[in-house]
């Protein structure tokens, strides 16, 4: 996987449904994974001769893990020449220590994503990019199938009116096999979570199930994402 190819699949998402206007401010919300490094990879190459002038500023929320380190990251965006933002917090210590959850990811999620929209409005940002790829939109669409009992998953583009802020998911045509190609290929410094849940959740749980049903009835997958991906085209043409 190229970072040609990479910038293919993020140009045909932003034009497809009309992510990035002249002048936007975008903030990438970086865990330090594989996925949001792909993204930032992809913004800040688009960023080089896209037609509308947009700039990128990176962010991660430290949700206060000892082991976290983000050395190399910080030097990756010095490389790049993007702003990189940490928001320190104590969202490690409120759910493992303090009220001990036992199934703490929504819990976590929600004041990750409140911790980081304030810091991206601090910076002057008046969207966020977040690096959900094609296995991500089938999996949220299973996972609110089973556990939810509706059929639903993210739109490529959000608008939060709360916080007059634009929600954009780049990487929606890119396979979740094509970022660990990218992140192979290029030795891209990714950080392992330190989460002591990580690899024990909900999604991980999907992403099985999913990978029996594809390789039990190979294509599965594919068509479950052309199946949203209609959906999808009738949300765009509202």
């Amino acid at each position: 996987m190229t970072l040609q190819r990479v910038l293919s699949y993020v140009r045909r998402a932003v034009d497809d449904y009309h992510m990035i206007e002249d002048g936007d401010h975008i903030a990438v919300g970086i865990s330090g994974g594989k996925d949001s490094l792909t993204l930032l990879y992809g913004l800040n190459g688009l960023m080089r001769f896209y037609p509308e002038r947009f700039t990128i500023h990176a962010v991660t929320v430290d949700l206060g893990f000892q082991n976290l380190n983000l050395e190399k990251i910080q030097s990756l965006c010095q490389e790049l020449n993007i702003d990189y933002t940490i928001v320190k917090t104590d969202i490690a210590d409120i759910i493992f220590n303090q009220r001990k959850e036992t199934n703490p990811c929504s819990l976590c999620a929600k004041m990750r994503k409140g911790a980081l929209n304030e810091a991206i409005k601090k910076a002057g940002c008046n969207k966020v990019a977040y690096a959900h790829h094609k296995d991500d939109v089938v999996e949220t669409m299973l996972m609110s199938l089973v556990f939810e009992g509706r059929i639903h998953t993210f739109n490529p583009v959000t608008y939060l009116d709360r916080m007059d802020l634009t929600v954009i998911r780049p990487l929606i045509y890119m396979n979740e096999a094509d970022v660990v190609g990218f992140v192979n290929k290029f030795q891209i410094p990714v950080v392992k979570s330190p989460c002591p849940a990580d690899g024990n959740t909900r999604r991980e749980y999907i992403k099985n199930v999913l990978k029996n049903l594809n390789q039990d009835t190979p294509g599965v997958k594919a068509r479950m994402f052309t199946a949203i991906q209609n959906e999808l085209t009738e949300w765009k043409n509202k």
